[in-house]
Order: C-alpha cells, then structure tokens, then sequence
C-alpha cells in the first residue's frame, strides 16, 4: 500500500487524563484524527497504535482498524515515535500489507483541514525520490534567532550564536523566519525508518501548514473547544451526517 494512516493514540496521559478519547463537541478527541483520515481520498487505510483496548474499541467504532495493542513497555511517556513505528512495521513485515509510506497523526492535534492533508501527500509524491520525509511546519510568531539561553552566571546568551545579544533586538521582519513542527501531518518512509533508525531521516521536506495547536493541558483543551464553536465549519466537515 502506497499511504496508510498509523494514529498514534497510547493511554495515561498525565496533564489532560485519557485525553485521546476525551470529548471534543460530543466525539472522542482521536475521532476527529480518524475521521478526517477516512475523508481522504489518497490515504488507503487508517489504523491506530494504542495499548488499550478501550482506545481500541472506541477506534473501531468510528472507523479505522487496529490490528495489534501496542506493548505496554512501548506506551510510556519516554516511549519515542521510532519505538511505536518501529513495532508497527515489524507487525506489518510479518502480518501485511506491504507498506511504503505513513501518515502520522497524533490525535492532539485535532483541528485540520483535509484538503490540508491531500496537499502534504501531493507534496510527497512529486519530491520523494529526493526526500526522506515530509514533517508539517508552521511559522513561529517570534523568530527564534530573537530566543536566549541562560550560561552558569545567570546571564543571557543569544541561542542562535550566529547573532548578538544586540541583533536579537533587532524587528522580527529583520531576522530569519523560522518555523516550529507543529503535528499536523507527517509522511514517513518505511524504508527511512528502517534504513537510519529514525522516523524523519536526515533530508525532511518542509510542509508549511496553518498555525494549529496541540493539547497538553486542560487550557489547550479549553481553547481548541473555543476555536470549534467559532467555527462550525471544522466539526461538520468530518462530523456531518453521524
């Protein structure tokens, strides 16, 4: 299969609890990741990675399949992308299909747009010969040449060492942008994961999406219900009809 779905969803969050299958306007919070992957029309297959089996059910309910529980040795919270990857390919290699490509998606970023996701795979296919991956990025409101360290005096140091403590006041037009990866859609090679031992290799195409937001507290949570009930539109594009 060309491009699978793999939503990463373990158990025991510790800031929002359960906060993968916590409601978002009457739907599990992993919902919305499965439901905008089944809206695609160039991903073939969405599965989820998950240590429980009531994540599990949940899943299945709104359409993807699990084919295995991930251990839980592989769901803790120093487990790394490359582990939960790692055990999935070696299910697949043994079990099927035979996959070349997956979408990443992590369920706490749930506000996408699908037309979004079509483009990063678009993106992919026409550069993958020349990339070993496509990590979705947006724009930092503060260029991080203007960020700063704090050496052992206590005293600021410029993080970037290209610039001084004098330009990092300089206007942020002035400066480089930079941009922070932000988990609103990754494409991975099977064979980059394989081949380097890492999930993004060392050639990683820029995707430049819409600031988005992730969810690590009860205030994330609190805000992306805000930006939901400020538009609709979000919930009835994956929601409509169920």
């Amino acid at each position: 299969m060309k491009y699978v779905a793999l939503i990463t969803a373990r158990s025991g969050s510790k800031g929002v609890v359960d906060k993968n299958i916590k409601e978002l306007q009457g739907h599990p919070l992993i919902a919305w990741s499965i439901r905008l992957c089944k809206k695609s029309t160039l991903i073939e297959k969405v599965y989820v990675s998950t240590d429980s089996k009531k994540y599990a059910a949940i899943s299945e309910s709104y359409g993807a399949e699990i084919p295995f529980l991930r251990p839980a040795e592989l769901s803790k919270d120093n487990s790394t992308d490359f582990d939960v990857f790692e055990h999935a390919l070696n299910y697949f290699e043994k079990n099927g299909p035979n996959i070349e490509n997956f979408i990443h998606i992590r369920p706490t970023t749930p506000l996408r747009d699908v037309n979004e996701i079509n483009e990063a795979i678009n993106i992919f296919q026409k550069n993958e010969d020349n990339i070993s991956s496509l990590r979705s990025v947006h724009e930092m409101t503060e260029s991080a040449y203007k960020s700063f360290e704090i050496d052992k005096n206590g005293n600021l140091a410029s993080l970037n060492k290209s610039i001084s403590l004098k330009d990092s006041n300089l206007p942020r037009q002035s400066l480089p942008k930079t941009y922070v990866a932000n988990g609103y859609v990754d494409v991975l090679k099977a064979r980059t994961i394989r081949e380097e031992k890492n999930i993004h290799g060392n050639n990683i195409f820029g995707f430049i999406t819409p600031v988005t937001h992730e969810i690590d507290t009860t205030e994330d949570f609190d805000y992306i219900e805000w930006q939901v009930q400020k538009n609709p539109e979000i919930y009835k594009q994956l929601f409509e009809g169920i």
